[in-house]
């Protein structure tokens, strides 16, 4: 388990490097004393381990911009991929003068994974209102364009972004969908339309695709509070916090729910912002964020890998004893 006693930990990413698993994650000072501010304190803290379950604790990756700038009051949510001997991060920035509302994505470059240099053309890829909303306070409390998640069409050789979004019509509180942008070379990327319908959340979360078993999965997550009236009268389900997935046979869909039973979740939103990885003896595994205690407290962990399963129609399963 990922700990530290005097920050809170949350969204992670992954980038893996020979037998080397580096973690990125977002942490903010436990003395904040209310979780709530977590969001605007928060700087990018990176460790590395060989198992997934012990790590060593590296500096800090990355913080918001110094002096005047798109990204100069928070750096969110990213993920990292790698290309021609260079990472690429992608990450969530945005600016003191706007109150963090307006979310844009932009780059940062490295060649050892310490060591992090922003692109001089940031931002990167904005919110494309032909099909995503814009900031609107009358209907959303921000403009959702972040939490990148970037990775290589294994057919075409192209690259993708899947981003947490909000399409720009229908009921507020079911306009939560996962955007989508296409590059042939990392810097320069063309908006496209969703590869998710409206409906059932208010945002999809931290959004990661996986292929298994030639299988494309596609996790989100969401909080009780997003869940939309469309959703509750679909499904029945009214309170629970965690990490759905849709499935594909095509990396970039059409998704399909396998069920509408989340891959973790509960009323306590125990979990969180879940990612799949292969561990070392090359099994699948899913890592959370341990978000909230049954008591209401925030925990502010990465737990050890769970177990999953898949099923013989494709479903997944987490093997806990405590999920």
């Amino acid at each position: 388990m990922l700990k530290i006693a005097h920050k809170w930990v949350w969204d992670f990413w992954f980038a893996q490097d020979g037998p080397d698993y580096h973690v990125f994650y977002l942490q903010a000072p436990r003395e904040l004393g209310d979780e709530n501010l977590r969001h605007w304190h928060a700087v990018i803290g990176h460790a590395v381990s060989t198992d997934l379950t012990h790590w060593q604790i590296l500096p800090d990756a990355f913080c918001p911009s110094e002096g005047a700038a798109w990204d100069d009051y928070l750096t969110w949510t990213g993920s990292i991929t790698k290309s021609a001997g260079t990472w690429y991060f992608y990450y969530t920035g945005g600016c003191r003068s706007e109150y963090g509302k307006v979310q844009r994505i932009g780059l940062a470059t490295s060649r050892d994974l310490l060591n992090w240099i922003r692109y001089p053309g940031n931002p990167l890829i904005r919110c494309n209102p032909t099909w995503y909303e814009s900031l609107d306070l009358s209907v959303w409390h921000e403009e959702a364009w972040r939490d990148p998640w970037v990775f290589q069409h294994p057919h075409t050789g192209d690259w993708h972004v899947f981003i947490t979004a909000r399409l720009n019509h229908g009921a507020p509180d079911g306009r939560g969908c996962i955007a989508h942008a296409r590059s042939k070379d990392l810097f320069h990327w063309e908006v496209l339309p969703p590869v998710t319908a409206l409906g059932d959340f208010g945002h999809m979360e931290v959004p990661q695709l996986i292929e298994i078993q030639g299988k494309y999965y596609l996790l989100f997550s969401v909080s009780k509070e997003v869940l939309s009236e469309n959703f509750h009268r679909r499904t029945g389900i009214t309170a629970l916090t965690g990490t759905h997935y849709l499935v594909s046979e095509n990396p970039l869909g059409p998704f399909h729910y396998a069920g509408d039973k989340f891959l973790l979740g509960d009323a306590s939103g125990s979990y969180y912002s879940a990612k799949i990885i292969s561990d070392p003896a090359g099994k699948f595994v899913c890592l959370a964020c341990r978000h909230y205690s049954s008591n209401g407290s925030y925990l502010g962990e990465i737990s050890d890998p769970m177990p999953l399963n898949v099923g013989q129609a494709g479903e997944l399963k987490i093997i806990d004893e405590n999920v």
